[in-house]
């Protein structure tokens, strides 16, 4: 089927929407991660290392981190060294395997962890956000996701 001109236009493009979105996302997370002392980023690691804290995966590694998060180890690897620096985050050599580098949240990272629930409450209470109804759409690009990971070449 052959694209019309409003096919073209900014408004119809989803990757436009996505991107937007996840721009004024991160922006409205910011005051809640500055008083973290977080960037985005390494928030979202630490949400990946407070899920392993409770029930790791056996390789709880910067490959298995980079695949959980869609990023590549050149990413991920300074991310990690400043949240080490930061004393929220110990990374270990592997014994079996030196190439390997095993990651663990620290006592201070899981003490961060306490912080965050009453910051996203208010945050989303500031936002109007309705959590509920955002689930639809959280499987919708669960979906998409999937698809795009699945079609792309690693």
């Amino acid at each position: 089927m052959p694209l019309s001109r409003d096919d073209l236009q900014l408004d119809r493009q989803l990757c436009f929407k996505l991107y937007a979105a996840s721009r004024l996302v991160v922006r409205a997370y910011k005051p809640m991660l500055d008083g973290l002392q977080l960037t985005y980023p390494q928030y979202l690691v630490m949400l990946v290392l407070w899920e392993w804290d409770e029930r790791a995966p056996s390789q709880p590694t910067v490959k298995a981190l980079g695949e959980r998060l869609l990023l590549d180890s050149g990413t991920l690897t300074p991310l990690l060294k400043r949240l080490q620096s930061a004393g929220l985050v110990e990374r270990r050599r592997s014994t079996l395997d030196e190439r390997e580098m095993h990651l663990a949240v620290s006592e201070q990272g899981r003490a961060l962890r306490c912080r965050v629930p009453a910051l996203k409450r208010q945050l989303l209470c500031e936002h109007g956000v309705d959590t509920e109804q955002l689930e639809p759409l959280r499987a919708q690009l669960d979906a998409l996701l999937r698809r795009m990971a699945e079609q792309l070449p690693s």
